[in-house]
């Protein structure tokens, strides 16, 4: 039996790592389960999986939550300090799926354990990937990659050495978006933006996949979590969603991974790792149903987003971080219809361009960069 804990339970990673365990309950014990603020998901949950511990990071939700879990041995808590208790606990492997910046201490914590953390908070890595590596490589840690495109480079380069690689190629669906017009896009509705063609996922993953931000965020992470350097990294758009990644090798070869658009198939890779579990599915990977697979340069011009996440990677130190912070502040003002569709990689730029803060030397500043930006990308909105 394996331990585990879940950061983002309740979140859609959550629920597909905690669908798999509860489809394999005896090889498993469940430590702490975190939610934001959804106390009752939360404490059903916990009560499910028997966790000894769950935190919601809103310390409001707290009474909510202790009233849940009354009668059980389960711990209740709530704030950032809880959080990060929870992740420091033993546990064999730590599933770390906060979104967004939020999840960056308690994944930090996770790291400093020196076990196994199967990474699905990309944010963390784009905002700190350079401390975060270096915590990694101290402490010893196993950093498993959760998103779709970086599991399927992490099983291609399975074996192989990383000076033999040609290119790393990301590929996108391009969103619900693909086929749009820039003028069709100046009208885009977040009911629009969010209903994805080929992925289930969360509000805001989901306007950044629309945008291409998504693609570019995975940009910068893979840089940090895979050496080629920048110039071996190039994106792709791959409508079918059926071809995660690839690896170009010098001798000539290709390898990539393929499969159905289910993130239960990359989890499964990284709870079973270095080994395989059955992974439940409604249906198995059929290319004759799917009859082609066909390949599209990225457009700049209607999806900016990709470019600004270069650029940021190239600057580096603390730019990356004021990327994603502009970009999680221009979503959450779209999905609350304060700003128009395009107007989001417009204001990230806008952002970039009025603050370049030096390079953060710990945790504590590169969330000082992130409050910056945020005031920064608010005051913007603002002037609109």
């Amino acid at each position: 039996m394996r331990s585990i804990s879940v950061l983002g339970a309740t979140g859609s990673i959550g629920a597909s790592t905690l669908d798999l365990i509860r489809r394999n309950r005896k090889d498993w014990r469940v430590v702490a389960l975190t939610a934001n603020g959804n106390a009752a998901a939360l404490a059903a949950l916990a009560r499910e999986f028997e966790a000894e511990v769950a935190v919601c990071a809103d310390p409001a939700a707290l009474p909510a939550l202790r009233e849940a879990l009354a009668g059980t041995n389960i711990e209740a808590a709530a704030g950032a300090d809880a959080l990060v208790d929870a992740a420091r606990r033993p546990a064999d492997i730590v599933m770390a799926s906060i979104v967004g910046c939020a999840g960056l201490a308690p994944t930090m914590a996770a790291i400093e354990q020196g076990r196994t953390v199967a990474l699905a908070n990309k944010e963390a890595l784009v905002s700190a990937g350079e401390l975060m590596i270096a915590a990694v490589a101290r402490h010893g840690t196993t950093l498993l990659p959760v998103d779709s495109e970086h599991n399927a480079i992490f099983q291609c380069l399975s074996g192989n050495k990383t000076e033999h690689v040609r290119w790393i190629t990301l590929t996108a669906s391009g969103g619900p978006f693909r086929d749009w017009s820039l003028e069709q896009l100046q009208s885009a509705t977040p009911a629009q933006a969010i209903k994805h063609p080929n992925w289930s996922m969360g509000a805001k993953i989901s306007v950044d996949s629309a945008s291409m931000m998504n693609k570019g965020l995975e940009f910068i992470e893979a840089y940090h979590l895979f050496p080629v350097g920048l110039d071996r990294l190039r994106i792709i758009v791959h409508p079918q969603s059926i071809i995660h990644s690839m690896v170009e090798y010098h001798d000539g070869s290709t390898l990539a991974q393929l499969g159905p658009s289910d993130m239960r198939v990359p989890i499964a890779s990284c709870l079973a790792w270095p080994e395989r579990m059955e992974t439940p599915l409604s249906s198995q990977l059929d290319l004759a149903a799917i009859g082609e697979l066909t390949f599209r340069a990225p457009d700049e011009l209607r999806f900016p987003a990709t470019k600004l996440a270069r650029q940021a990677a190239h600057a580096g130190g603390g730019i990356p971080a004021v990327l994603n912070a502009a970009n999680e502040v221009a979503v959450d003002a779209f999905l609350n219809g304060r700003i128009g569709f395009t107007r989001i990689p417009a204001m990230v730029e806008d952002v970039l361009n009025a603050y370049a803060p030096p390079p953060p030397a710990a945790i504590d500043e590169v969330h000082e960069v992130d409050a910056q930006a945020r005031r920064r990308a608010a005051a913007l909105l603002e002037m609109a």
